[in-house]
């Protein structure tokens, strides 16, 4: 299983991703968007403090703790990738603004498009090899193919299949997770998830890391004087990133090569999976802190 995994890393990435996005878009219909022209504000805010405060912080963190190496890339990967698609239902059982939610996660998806090269290459141009060049085409290419289609397809499907679209959106988030599940057993199998090598002290600075977006999202949303249930989307829309993309670009950038140590990718890898892990944890505070500060399940005019 380790070598087979090995040799296929990156279209088990690939798989977990699409098979997530389509089951997202077979859940989204155009009118889910007005949120845009409804509350420009919230939006614009929420979307501002996705491409801009978060990789400020990651950028803080990686400077102010002398971070380097695979640990630092793996910081800047969470920073340079979008809200994952499970924000959406968090914020449901939150109480917080769906459309709002739903909006942002499309808006900084598609703007990921251009976004992540750029800040990928701000936050970590510095940590790689002399010889390495960002691919910024190949980045741009991938996140379109792999997240933008089949997010389009998803919503296809409902518009024309809306009788089986919840099932079919069911199946793929469940094959989905399976395919995260074959990530962390092939990682396991092949030796390359050494929990010991990884050190207590990075697995505090993720930690650390996870806290402090939410509380910089939270003092920005005060700041900006945004509705509670506004404040508990963007903050859920913060903590949660997408790090099925991680997935695929860790293995795009980093692919594993059977019989060689790959110290980097190995520790980029289990950046991303101790995030996605500790992500789960926080944004069961955030539920909870959202469904006491909101009374009621918040919609468009909440």
């Amino acid at each position: 299983m380790g070598d087979f995994y090995l040799a296929n890393e990156y279209w088990f990435a690939v798989f977990q991703l699409v098979t997530a996005m389509l089951g997202m878009g077979a859940t989204l219909t155009p009118r889910d968007f007005r949120e845009v022209l409804i509350e420009p504000k919230a939006v614009t805010s929420g979307t501002a403090i996705q491409l801009l405060l978060v990789p400020l912080v990651a950028l803080a963190f990686i400077s102010a703790f002398g971070i380097a190496g695979g640990v630092a890339v793996g910081i800047a990967l969470i920073a340079a990738i979008p809200g994952g698609t499970t924000s959406n239902i968090f914020t449901f059982f939150a109480r917080g603004n769906v459309p709002l939610s739903i909006t942002i996660t499309a808006v900084t998806t598609l703007a990921c498009l251009f976004t992540t090269p750029l800040i990928l290459e701000f936050l970590i141009t510095q940590y790689m090899p002399d010889d390495f060049t960002m691919p910024r085409a190949q980045i741009m290419t991938e996140i379109a193919l792999t997240l933008l289609l089949p997010l389009v397809i998803g919503m296809l499907y409902l518009r024309f299949f809306p009788g089986t679209a919840e099932s079919f959106s069911k199946w793929v988030v469940r094959a989905s997770l399976f395919g995260i599940l074959m990530i962390v057993v092939g990682s396991a199998s092949s030796g390359r998830l050494d929990v010991a090598a990884f050190g207590l002290g990075n697995v505090a600075l993720i930690a650390g890391l996870i806290v402090t977006l939410g509380l910089a999202s939270w003092l920005m949303g005060k700041a900006l004087r945004l509705r509670q249930a506004d404040r508990t989307a963007i903050d859920i829309e913060v903590v949660v990133r997408n790090i099925n993309l991680g997935f695929m670009l860790k293995a795009s950038l980093f692919p594993a090569v059977i019989g060689q140590p790959d110290p980097i990718g190995d520790m980029v890898l289990l950046t991303l999976l101790l995030y996605g892990t500790l992500q789960l944890l926080i944004a069961v505070g955030l539920i909870m802190r959202g469904r006491r500060d909101n009374p009621i399940v918040a919609g468009v005019n909440s």
